[in-house]
Protein backbone atom coordinates (compact mmCIF):
# COMPACT_ATOMS: atom_id res chain seq x y z
CA UNK A 1 0.00 0.00 0.00
CA UNK A 2 1.36 3.57 -1.17
CA UNK A 3 2.38 6.80 1.37
CA UNK A 4 1.49 4.87 3.96
CA UNK A 5 2.49 7.81 6.69
CA UNK A 6 0.65 10.20 4.32
CA UNK A 7 -2.45 8.15 4.51
CA UNK A 8 -2.63 8.46 8.41
CA UNK A 9 -1.75 12.09 8.51
CA UNK A 10 -4.51 12.54 6.29
CA UNK A 11 -6.84 9.96 8.36
CA UNK A 12 -5.88 12.31 11.44
CA UNK A 13 -6.56 15.59 9.60
CA UNK A 14 -9.95 14.45 8.22
CA UNK A 15 -11.16 12.58 12.20
CA UNK A 16 -10.37 16.32 13.39
CA UNK A 17 -12.97 17.64 11.93
CA UNK A 18 -15.98 16.34 13.56
CA UNK A 19 -13.71 16.99 16.50
CA UNK A 20 -13.45 20.35 16.14
CA UNK A 21 -17.12 20.69 14.98
CA UNK A 22 -16.20 21.74 11.34
CA UNK A 23 -18.53 19.02 9.57
CA UNK A 24 -22.31 17.71 10.09
CA UNK A 25 -22.48 13.66 8.27
CA UNK A 26 -20.13 13.65 5.96
CA UNK A 27 -19.95 17.47 4.83
CA UNK A 28 -16.13 17.73 4.75
CA UNK A 29 -12.49 16.24 3.30
CA UNK A 30 -8.82 16.76 3.49
CA UNK A 31 -6.33 15.77 1.57
CA UNK A 32 -2.74 15.97 1.84
CA UNK A 33 0.26 16.12 -1.18
CA UNK A 34 3.52 13.77 -1.18
CA UNK A 35 4.98 16.67 -3.42
CA UNK A 36 7.66 14.39 -4.75
CA UNK A 37 5.85 12.25 -5.91
CA UNK A 38 2.98 14.35 -7.46
CA UNK A 39 0.54 12.37 -5.58
CA UNK A 40 -2.08 13.01 -3.11
CA UNK A 41 -4.27 11.51 -0.61
CA UNK A 42 -8.37 12.26 0.19
CA UNK A 43 -11.24 11.62 2.00
CA UNK A 44 -13.39 9.01 -0.24
CA UNK A 45 -17.16 10.45 -1.13
CA UNK A 46 -19.55 10.12 1.14
CA UNK A 47 -18.30 7.87 3.57
CA UNK A 48 -18.94 8.27 7.30
CA UNK A 49 -16.12 9.18 9.50
CA UNK A 50 -16.63 6.47 11.72
CA UNK A 51 -16.13 4.06 8.56
CA UNK A 52 -13.35 5.81 7.80
CA UNK A 53 -9.60 4.09 7.85
CA UNK A 54 -6.15 4.97 6.26
CA UNK A 55 -6.50 2.48 4.77
CA UNK A 56 -9.70 3.14 2.51
CA UNK A 57 -8.44 6.33 1.74
CA UNK A 58 -7.66 7.58 -1.95
CA UNK A 59 -4.77 8.70 -3.69
CA UNK A 60 -4.60 10.61 -6.46
CA UNK A 61 -2.30 12.56 -9.08
CA UNK A 62 -2.55 15.96 -9.74
CA UNK A 63 -5.21 15.58 -12.42
CA UNK A 64 -7.24 14.10 -9.97
CA UNK A 65 -7.06 10.76 -11.48
CA UNK A 66 -7.57 7.62 -8.85
CA UNK A 67 -3.97 5.83 -8.42
CA UNK A 68 -4.84 4.00 -5.58
CA UNK A 69 -7.90 2.77 -4.06
CA UNK A 70 -11.34 1.22 -4.41
CA UNK A 71 -13.49 3.77 -3.25
CA UNK A 72 -14.30 7.04 -5.29
CA UNK A 73 -12.44 10.04 -3.82
CA UNK A 74 -14.14 12.48 -2.41
CA UNK A 75 -16.36 14.76 -4.64
CA UNK A 76 -14.22 18.22 -4.23
CA UNK A 77 -11.23 16.21 -5.49
CA UNK A 78 -10.71 18.65 -8.64
CA UNK A 79 -10.30 21.43 -6.87
CA UNK A 80 -7.90 20.12 -4.06
CA UNK A 81 -5.91 18.98 -7.13
CA UNK A 82 -6.41 22.14 -8.59
CA UNK A 83 -4.61 24.15 -5.51
CA UNK A 84 -1.76 22.03 -5.85
CA UNK A 85 -1.15 21.74 -9.24
CA UNK A 86 -0.89 25.73 -8.86
CA UNK A 87 0.13 26.34 -5.63
CA UNK A 88 1.72 23.28 -4.59
CA UNK A 89 5.10 24.54 -4.00
CA UNK A 90 3.60 26.70 -0.85
CA UNK A 91 1.15 24.49 0.45
CA UNK A 92 0.77 20.85 1.32
CA UNK A 93 -2.92 19.93 2.87
CA UNK A 94 -6.17 21.07 1.39
CA UNK A 95 -9.67 21.09 4.05
CA UNK A 96 -13.26 21.78 2.93
CA UNK A 97 -16.01 21.82 4.90
CA UNK A 98 -19.70 23.33 5.46
CA UNK A 99 -18.64 24.88 9.07
CA UNK A 100 -21.58 26.91 9.66
CA UNK A 101 -20.44 30.50 10.48
CA UNK A 102 -17.98 30.85 7.40
CA UNK A 103 -20.53 29.38 5.05
CA UNK A 104 -22.79 32.32 6.29
CA UNK A 105 -20.08 34.85 5.55
CA UNK A 106 -19.69 32.89 1.91
CA UNK A 107 -23.06 32.78 0.94
CA UNK A 108 -23.32 36.22 2.16
CA UNK A 109 -20.62 36.86 -0.76
CA UNK A 110 -18.04 39.00 1.78
CA UNK A 111 -14.74 39.08 2.33
CA UNK A 112 -14.12 38.52 6.33
CA UNK A 113 -12.78 42.36 7.59
CA UNK A 114 -9.68 42.13 9.96
CA UNK A 115 -11.25 43.56 12.63
CA UNK A 116 -8.86 42.66 15.33
CA UNK A 117 -5.95 40.55 16.41
CA UNK A 118 -7.11 36.61 16.33
CA UNK A 119 -7.86 37.50 13.13
CA UNK A 120 -4.45 39.24 11.90
CA UNK A 121 -2.13 36.50 13.68
CA UNK A 122 -3.30 33.98 11.27
CA UNK A 123 -4.23 35.89 7.69
CA UNK A 124 -2.58 38.88 6.55
CA UNK A 125 -5.58 41.09 5.31
CA UNK A 126 -8.99 39.93 4.85
CA UNK A 127 -10.36 36.84 3.85
CA UNK A 128 -11.66 36.97 0.41
CA UNK A 129 -15.00 35.80 -0.78
CA UNK A 130 -14.70 34.62 -4.21
CA UNK A 131 -17.15 34.97 -7.10
CA UNK A 132 -19.44 33.25 -7.72
CA UNK A 133 -19.18 30.40 -10.78
CA UNK A 134 -21.17 30.76 -13.80
CA UNK A 135 -23.87 28.76 -14.91
CA UNK A 136 -21.53 27.54 -17.68
CA UNK A 137 -18.62 27.15 -15.12
CA UNK A 138 -20.93 24.65 -13.31
CA UNK A 139 -22.30 22.72 -16.08
CA UNK A 140 -18.83 22.19 -17.36
CA UNK A 141 -16.79 21.16 -15.11
CA UNK A 142 -18.03 22.15 -11.30
CA UNK A 143 -15.16 20.75 -9.11
CA UNK A 144 -12.32 21.84 -11.04
CA UNK A 145 -14.02 25.37 -12.03
CA UNK A 146 -14.12 26.02 -8.54
CA UNK A 147 -10.33 25.39 -8.07
CA UNK A 148 -10.14 27.72 -11.04
CA UNK A 149 -11.91 30.73 -9.34
CA UNK A 150 -10.14 30.38 -6.07
CA UNK A 151 -6.71 30.90 -8.08
CA UNK A 152 -7.98 33.50 -10.14
CA UNK A 153 -9.25 35.86 -7.37
CA UNK A 154 -6.06 35.61 -5.24
CA UNK A 155 -4.19 35.82 -8.29
CA UNK A 156 -6.39 39.31 -9.41
CA UNK A 157 -5.74 40.39 -5.80
CA UNK A 158 -2.03 39.61 -5.36
CA UNK A 159 -2.96 37.68 -2.83
CA UNK A 160 -0.19 34.95 -1.10
CA UNK A 161 -2.05 32.03 -0.34
CA UNK A 162 1.06 31.75 2.54
CA UNK A 163 -0.19 34.88 3.79
CA UNK A 164 -4.00 34.38 3.38
CA UNK A 165 -4.08 30.70 3.93
CA UNK A 166 -8.26 30.29 3.16
CA UNK A 167 -10.89 31.35 1.41
CA UNK A 168 -14.55 31.28 1.18
CA UNK A 169 -16.37 30.39 -2.73
CA UNK A 170 -19.37 32.61 -2.80
CA UNK A 171 -22.97 30.44 -1.85
CA UNK A 172 -20.73 27.40 -1.26
CA UNK A 173 -18.20 27.74 2.04
CA UNK A 174 -14.78 28.03 3.17
CA UNK A 175 -11.22 26.04 1.84
CA UNK A 176 -8.37 26.50 3.73
CA UNK A 177 -4.61 25.01 3.30
CA UNK A 178 -1.32 25.00 5.30
CA UNK A 179 1.83 23.13 5.23
CA UNK A 180 -0.01 19.86 5.50
CA UNK A 181 -3.53 18.21 6.03
CA UNK A 182 -2.96 19.10 9.96
CA UNK A 183 -1.82 22.80 9.46
CA UNK A 184 -5.19 22.89 7.15
CA UNK A 185 -7.41 21.86 9.37
CA UNK A 186 -5.75 24.27 11.69
CA UNK A 187 -6.45 27.19 9.64
CA UNK A 188 -10.03 25.81 9.32
CA UNK A 189 -10.62 25.92 12.87
CA UNK A 190 -9.11 29.67 13.12
CA UNK A 191 -11.44 30.74 9.86
CA UNK A 192 -14.61 29.04 11.61
CA UNK A 193 -13.67 31.29 15.21
CA UNK A 194 -12.78 34.63 13.15
CA UNK A 195 -16.10 34.49 11.08
CA UNK A 196 -17.74 34.06 14.32
CA UNK A 197 -16.26 36.71 16.06
CA UNK A 198 -17.18 38.81 13.04
CA UNK A 199 -20.60 38.44 12.99
CA UNK A 200 -20.68 39.42 16.36
CA UNK A 201 -18.86 42.67 16.31
CA UNK A 202 -21.10 43.82 13.49
CA UNK A 203 -24.20 42.37 15.69
CA UNK A 204 -22.34 44.79 18.44
CA UNK A 205 -20.97 47.46 16.02
CA UNK A 206 -22.97 48.39 12.36
CA UNK A 207 -20.43 50.74 11.89
CA UNK A 208 -17.13 49.03 12.99
CA UNK A 209 -14.00 49.42 11.17
CA UNK A 210 -11.17 47.20 10.73
CA UNK A 211 -8.04 47.19 12.73
CA UNK A 212 -5.61 49.31 12.00
CA UNK A 213 -3.09 48.10 10.06
CA UNK A 214 -0.54 49.04 12.11
CA UNK A 215 -1.51 46.82 14.92
CA UNK A 216 -2.34 43.73 12.02
CA UNK A 217 0.89 44.15 10.87
CA UNK A 218 2.39 43.53 14.20
CA UNK A 219 0.04 40.94 15.01
CA UNK A 220 1.01 38.58 11.97
CA UNK A 221 4.42 39.67 11.36
CA UNK A 222 5.22 38.68 14.71
CA UNK A 223 4.38 35.45 14.26
CA UNK A 224 4.94 35.15 10.41
CA UNK A 225 7.70 37.94 9.54
CA UNK A 226 11.11 37.43 9.19
CA UNK A 227 11.93 38.48 11.99
CA UNK A 228 8.70 36.22 13.87
CA UNK A 229 9.44 35.76 17.43
CA UNK A 230 6.48 35.03 18.81
CA UNK A 231 6.26 31.19 20.63
CA UNK A 232 9.40 29.63 21.69
CA UNK A 233 11.45 28.81 18.86
CA UNK A 234 13.26 32.10 18.28
CA UNK A 235 11.46 33.96 21.40
CA UNK A 236 13.48 36.59 23.86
Amino acid sequence: MMLKELREEVYEANMDLPRHGLVVFTWGNASGLDRERGLFVIKPSGVDYDELSPENLVICDLDGKVVEGELNPSSDTATHAYLYQKWGEKIGGVVHTHSSWAVSWAQAGRDVPAYGTTHADYFYGPVPCMRGLTEAEIEEAYELNTGKVIHEGFTERGIDPVAVPAVLVRNHGPFSWGKDAAQAVYHAVVLEEVCKMATRTEALNHGVEPAPQYLQDKHYLRKHGPNAYYGQGGAH
